[in-house]
Protein backbone atom coordinates (compact mmCIF):
# COMPACT_ATOMS: atom_id res chain seq x y z
CA UNK A 1 0.00 0.00 0.00
CA UNK A 2 1.14 3.41 -0.58
CA UNK A 3 2.90 5.24 2.06
CA UNK A 4 0.68 8.53 1.59
CA UNK A 5 -2.31 5.75 1.58
CA UNK A 6 -0.94 4.21 5.12
CA UNK A 7 -0.43 7.84 6.59
CA UNK A 8 -4.06 8.51 5.88
CA UNK A 9 -5.41 5.26 7.33
CA UNK A 10 -2.73 5.80 10.23
CA UNK A 11 -5.20 8.98 11.97
CA UNK A 12 -2.81 10.47 14.62
CA UNK A 13 -3.99 12.05 17.13
CA UNK A 14 -4.23 15.71 15.77
CA UNK A 15 -5.58 14.27 12.54
CA UNK A 16 -8.27 16.60 11.15
CA UNK A 17 -11.79 15.91 11.30
CA UNK A 18 -12.02 15.56 7.40
CA UNK A 19 -9.06 13.35 7.35
CA UNK A 20 -11.60 10.99 9.50
CA UNK A 21 -14.97 11.43 6.92
CA UNK A 22 -14.56 8.57 3.94
CA UNK A 23 -17.02 7.57 1.39
CA UNK A 24 -17.63 3.69 1.38
CA UNK A 25 -19.55 2.01 -1.86
CA UNK A 26 -21.76 -1.28 -0.57
CA UNK A 27 -24.01 -3.72 -2.37
CA UNK A 28 -27.53 -3.46 -0.71
CA UNK A 29 -28.33 -6.58 1.10
CA UNK A 30 -31.77 -6.77 -1.13
CA UNK A 31 -31.45 -4.13 -3.79
CA UNK A 32 -28.31 -5.42 -5.14
CA UNK A 33 -27.71 -1.38 -5.81
CA UNK A 34 -24.90 0.11 -5.08
CA UNK A 35 -25.10 2.48 -2.29
CA UNK A 36 -22.36 5.01 -1.37
CA UNK A 37 -22.89 6.90 1.66
CA UNK A 38 -20.09 9.49 3.80
CA UNK A 39 -18.89 8.01 7.32
CA UNK A 40 -16.27 8.39 9.39
CA UNK A 41 -13.53 5.41 10.14
CA UNK A 42 -11.29 4.87 13.58
CA UNK A 43 -7.85 3.28 13.96
CA UNK A 44 -7.51 1.81 16.76
CA UNK A 45 -3.89 -0.41 17.36
CA UNK A 46 -3.02 0.11 13.51
CA UNK A 47 -6.73 -1.46 12.37
CA UNK A 48 -9.44 0.13 10.91
CA UNK A 49 -12.90 0.28 11.42
CA UNK A 50 -16.12 1.34 10.97
CA UNK A 51 -19.24 2.06 13.49
CA UNK A 52 -22.03 4.35 14.10
CA UNK A 53 -23.65 5.32 17.12
CA UNK A 54 -26.20 2.67 18.31
CA UNK A 55 -28.99 1.50 16.19
CA UNK A 56 -29.57 -0.17 13.33
CA UNK A 57 -27.92 1.15 10.11
CA UNK A 58 -28.42 -0.02 5.98
CA UNK A 59 -24.67 0.18 5.75
CA UNK A 60 -24.56 -2.46 7.90
CA UNK A 61 -27.00 -4.70 6.68
CA UNK A 62 -25.30 -4.53 3.12
CA UNK A 63 -21.92 -5.34 4.71
CA UNK A 64 -23.46 -8.01 6.47
CA UNK A 65 -24.91 -9.54 3.18
CA UNK A 66 -22.04 -8.73 0.84
CA UNK A 67 -18.92 -8.03 3.28
CA UNK A 68 -16.90 -6.55 -0.08
CA UNK A 69 -17.15 -2.56 -0.17
CA UNK A 70 -14.63 0.29 -1.90
CA UNK A 71 -13.68 2.53 0.85
CA UNK A 72 -12.94 5.57 -0.57
CA UNK A 73 -10.24 8.06 0.40
CA UNK A 74 -11.85 11.72 -0.05
CA UNK A 75 -9.96 14.48 1.11
CA UNK A 76 -5.67 15.00 1.52
CA UNK A 77 -5.54 11.84 -0.19
CA UNK A 78 -7.66 10.33 -2.85
CA UNK A 79 -7.97 6.81 -3.51
CA UNK A 80 -10.82 4.04 -3.91
CA UNK A 81 -9.71 0.88 -2.11
CA UNK A 82 -11.38 -2.32 -2.32
CA UNK A 83 -12.12 -3.55 1.15
CA UNK A 84 -14.09 -6.78 2.82
CA UNK A 85 -15.48 -5.77 6.36
CA UNK A 86 -15.16 -8.25 9.35
CA UNK A 87 -18.62 -7.83 11.65
CA UNK A 88 -16.98 -7.94 15.41
CA UNK A 89 -19.30 -9.83 17.21
CA UNK A 90 -17.01 -11.14 19.84
CA UNK A 91 -18.37 -9.68 23.06
CA UNK A 92 -14.32 -8.96 24.50
CA UNK A 93 -13.75 -8.02 20.96
CA UNK A 94 -15.92 -5.01 20.75
CA UNK A 95 -15.62 -3.76 24.44
CA UNK A 96 -12.06 -3.10 23.86
CA UNK A 97 -12.50 -1.92 20.07
CA UNK A 98 -15.29 0.38 21.28
CA UNK A 99 -14.13 1.64 24.29
CA UNK A 100 -11.16 3.02 22.53
CA UNK A 101 -13.33 4.23 19.48
CA UNK A 102 -15.73 6.72 22.29
CA UNK A 103 -12.64 7.54 24.12
CA UNK A 104 -10.96 8.93 20.67
CA UNK A 105 -14.07 10.69 19.96
CA UNK A 106 -14.35 11.82 23.28
CA UNK A 107 -11.03 13.24 23.06
CA UNK A 108 -11.57 14.73 19.40
CA UNK A 109 -14.59 16.80 21.26
CA UNK A 110 -13.30 17.76 24.26
CA UNK A 111 -13.34 21.79 24.46
CA UNK A 112 -15.44 22.33 21.63
CA UNK A 113 -18.43 24.29 22.32
CA UNK A 114 -20.32 21.60 19.75
CA UNK A 115 -19.73 18.51 21.12
CA UNK A 116 -22.54 16.45 20.60
CA UNK A 117 -24.28 13.90 22.87
CA UNK A 118 -23.17 10.66 22.51
CA UNK A 119 -24.94 6.89 24.33
CA UNK A 120 -22.98 5.49 27.66
CA UNK A 121 -20.23 3.40 26.14
CA UNK A 122 -22.12 0.49 27.24
CA UNK A 123 -24.80 1.13 24.59
CA UNK A 124 -22.25 1.44 21.94
CA UNK A 125 -21.05 -1.87 22.98
CA UNK A 126 -24.58 -3.58 23.35
CA UNK A 127 -26.76 -1.58 20.23
CA UNK A 128 -23.64 -0.31 17.49
CA UNK A 129 -22.74 -2.08 14.16
CA UNK A 130 -19.02 -2.75 14.03
CA UNK A 131 -17.17 -3.72 11.49
CA UNK A 132 -13.15 -4.24 10.79
CA UNK A 133 -11.83 -2.79 7.32
CA UNK A 134 -9.29 -5.49 5.72
CA UNK A 135 -8.16 -3.86 2.11
CA UNK A 136 -7.87 -6.08 -0.52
Amino acid sequence: MDAAIETALALTDDAPFAQRVVDITTRGARSQQLRRIEIWFHNVDGEVYITGTPGARSWYANLLAHPEFTFHLKHEVQADLPATATAIIDPQERTEVLSAIVDGIDAIYSGHASRPEFAPVEEWIDRSPLVRVNFN
